[in-house]
């Protein structure tokens, strides 16, 4: 019997697509090159999400689990090995250890949406709440968060050129945030779930999908608010 030759390497699309776009901004968000330039991982404490960019990225790696760098519990994880992938991670402006350093990225404007997606499900938060000031008040956020000022800019300006849409930064001792507004946030969730069948984190679609449906009743209980159409996601 014959010795088995070496495993064929996987092949990994590096032609822009939604897909690809969706999984380059899991990277950018919680992702990680290695120093070797070979290694990539991506690490979300969602199952789900984990199985999502394994099966985009038509990765046949198990899946482990390690330490979460700010959780301290132990998160599922896949790690794959790919020199050419890497070097056009590289190309368009990823780093290793960079958290700090991140900043504009070569995405083609046709894609960006499904980019910006990515990173809402890798470091994106929505969250809602009635304000005690007014009556009917719902309010909601859409935010994106980064360590780096460099890539919160790049990612507002993308937004402002792409969707009209500015958002605000603030910024803590440690991170910087990008909010949108009700009325922002509303443009954009239509934009990044422009079909009920867009690859997603389903924990936080569903978030989406409840914080609509108040807006929705608040819209058509209160006679005096000007009914407009909301996603449908």
């Amino acid at each position: 019997m014959g010795k088995r030759g070496p495993k064929p390497r996987e092949a990994i699309a590096r032609e822009w697509n939604s897909d690809l776009a969706y999984c380059v901004g899991l990277i950018a968000t919680d992702g990680c090159l290695y120093n070797d330039g070979r290694h990539i991982s991506f690490v979300s404490a969602d199952i789900q999400l984990i199985k999502l960019f394994k099966n985009l990225m038509k990765l046949s790696n198990r899946i482990g689990y390690k330490v979460g760098n700010s959780s301290g519990r132990r998160c599922p994880h896949i790690q794959f090995g790919n020199v050419g992938f890497y070097k056009w991670l590289l190309g368009i402006g990823l780093t290793p250890r960079k958290s700090l350093t991140l900043g504009a990225l070569s995405i083609p404007s046709k894609y960006f949406i499904d980019f910006a997606r990515g990173c809402f499900d890798g470091d994106g938060t929505i969250y809602s709440y009635m304000d005690p000031r007014w009556a009917n008040s719902h309010m909601f956020y859409v935010s994106f968060t980064s360590a780096s000022k460099l890539f919160i800019d790049w990612f507002r300006d993308k937004t402002t050129n792409t969707l009209g849409i500015s958002g605000h930064i603030s910024s803590t001792e440690n991170f910087y945030q990008l909010r949108f507004a009700k009325e922002e946030s509303l443009v954009l969730i239509s934009k990044m779930y422009y079909s009920k069948k867009v690859p997603c984190l389903e924990r936080k679609r569903q978030k989406i999908r409840n914080i609509l449906k108040i807006h929705r009743r608040i819209q058509l209980e209160n006679p005096r608010t000007f009914l407009k159409k909301t996603a449908e996601i």
